[in-house]
């Protein structure tokens, strides 16, 4: 195997790697203002760990501008930005959404933005682009409480404005694959105990994930990111996904229990709060670990979610050299 690429396949089809594939993310949480400096910071990122797969990290707000929100950065440790302004106050709000085409400004920008990293890392290596689910879009329109407050009592206009941020999360990731991008990084937030049961998220988000995943079949390379505890692993069965990411060290199932019921590809092992303030000890413990869950197959090391920005460069790096 001379190429991520071949590294990635082969892990798909259970094979015995060369090497454990390694694949971390961050937020650059001031570059990602601009198309060419998130290009330029997530170029550099990769030419400094070669990680097997890159996975593109704009801030979330980049779905949604278009559609009036703004944010800013407030020193989250994680690299997200705060937002500052929401667009839906009312349910009726929901149902004056406007489709959005990805030729609006900032879905182009980031359309150059992969585009750019597409050339510069060139073909061996995948490359992955986020999306954030239509729950997820309408979260960071409204708010979280806002949002459940809706889904509660008004689920028909929370609907309505779920299908036109359907509508323009599939074009945006039909004009993806244009880009020559190798699949896409989705985002799950809302499926998880705390915040929906498990059948109002059937109900009012499984059709819309369908919707927009549809196009995403064009792709080889696609990761499913569950995020949060208490998290509903069950809907793999109804996605279509090479590789699942979670919380796998802090919500069920534990990467041996998922991998004895998804025949895809798990990445995980580490925890965020290890990698950002653990010593180089534990990193390695757990990565260790976390092979010997999986037996080296089928597996990708990483971190349950999106590495802290300030995680130590040695952390990063014992990880790295503990599964090559």
């Amino acid at each position: 195997m001379t190429t991520h690429r071949e590294r990635i396949q082969a892990c798909f089809n259970g094979e015995q790697t060369d090497q454990i594939p390694v694949a971390f993310w961050r937020h650059f949480p001031e570059e990602d203002q601009n198309p060419e400096t998130l290009a330029a910071a997530t170029i550099k990122f990769q030419q400094t760990y070669d990680f097997d797969i890159v996975k593109v990290t704009p801030a979330s707000s980049f779905a949604v501008k278009d559609w009036g929100v703004e944010d800013e950065w407030q020193n989250n440790p994680e690299g997200s930005r705060g937002y500052t302004k929401r667009i839906i106050q009312s349910p009726q709000d929901w149902e004056k959404l406007k489709p959005l085409d990805p030729t609006a400004p900032h879905l182009a920008a980031q359309l150059k933005c992969l585009k750019l990293i597409r050339e510069k890392v060139g073909e061996d290596t995948p490359v992955i682009q986020t999306i954030f689910n239509p729950m997820s879009q309408a979260k960071n329109l409204a708010g979280n409480n806002l949002l459940l407050e809706h889904a509660k009592h008004y689920p028909e206009s929370l609907v309505k404005g779920l299908e036109t941020i359907a509508k323009t999360t599939v074009k945006f990731i039909e004009a993806v694959h244009d880009t020559g991008a190798d699949g896409i990084f989705y985002a799950i937030q809302h499926a998880q105990g705390n915040m929906m049961e498990l059948d109002e998220y059937k109900t009012i988000c499984l059709p819309f994930d369908q919707e927009v995943l549809d196009p995403a079949e064009n792709f080889w390379c696609n990761l499913l990111h569950l995020h949060g505890k208490d998290i509903y692993f069950s809907l793999l069965r109804l996605m279509n996904f090479q590789i699942v990411n979670w919380h796998d060290r802090e919500s069920y199932p534990s990467l041996s229990e998922a991998q004895s019921v998804h025949r895809g590809v798990l990445c995980g092992g580490i925890r965020q709060d290890t990698l950002y303030s653990g010593t180089q000890a534990q990193v390695k413990e757990e990565a260790l670990d976390a092979i010997k869950q999986t037996k080296g197959r089928r597996f990708i090391l990483g971190t349950g979610c999106v590495v802290y920005y300030q995680s130590p460069h040695e952390n990063i790096l014992t990880a790295i050299e503990t599964a090559r």
